[in-house]
């Protein structure tokens, strides 16, 4: 995968695996096709669990700037900048907020154990059809639906199922 599909899915491993992601910037819906093309590595048009799998690992590594098998809500955040070349907008959750979502032993930071986990449960709510694979109207649906949320005040905001 070339580095400018591997950037431009950045933000989409944001929302859905980092939800990894959750780790995902309001994009116009260009950008989510090049995303979701990028993930589509066998070009069927949707996304298997594989495939989201080894996307969401590709981004752990690239948020793991330290090396040391975990990802700080600096790193995250870093990473989206780094990736992506803009700042998180306004209505989008935080990098703290995302970690919160998939951090199993609330350290404030994730594995990649917790990542992936994060990503396979953001992968199984995604697909509204339950046929195993990602379509175009999933991802764009659950982009909309898990990371558009502000985080509410007395914490993270947990994605609803």
């Amino acid at each position: 995968m070339s580095s400018f599909k591997l950037s431009r899915w950045a933000g989409l491993a944001f929302g859905i695996a980092g939800v990894c992601g959750f780790v995902v910037p309001s994009v116009a819906f260009a950008d989510q096709e090049a995303r979701f093309e990028s993930m589509d590595t066998d070009g069927d048009g949707r996304i298997s669990p594989d495939e989201h799998a080894a996307a969401a690992s590709r981004m752990f590594e690239k948020m793991d700037a330290n090396g040391d098998g975990k990802v700080t809500a600096a790193e995250m955040t870093a990473a989206h900048l780094r990736l992506t070349g803009k700042k998180a907008e306004k209505g989008e959750m935080s990098a703290v907020d995302k970690i919160k979502m998939m951090d199993t032993n609330a350290d404030g930071v994730l594995t990649a154990d917790e990542y992936a986990a994060g990503a396979q449960s953001m992968f199984e709510k995604m697909d509204t059809d339950h046929d195993g694979y990602l379509t175009r109207a999933e991802v764009k649906a659950g982009h909309e639906k898990y990371m558009h949320r502000k985080a509410a005040s007395s914490g993270a905001v947990r994605p609803a199922d």
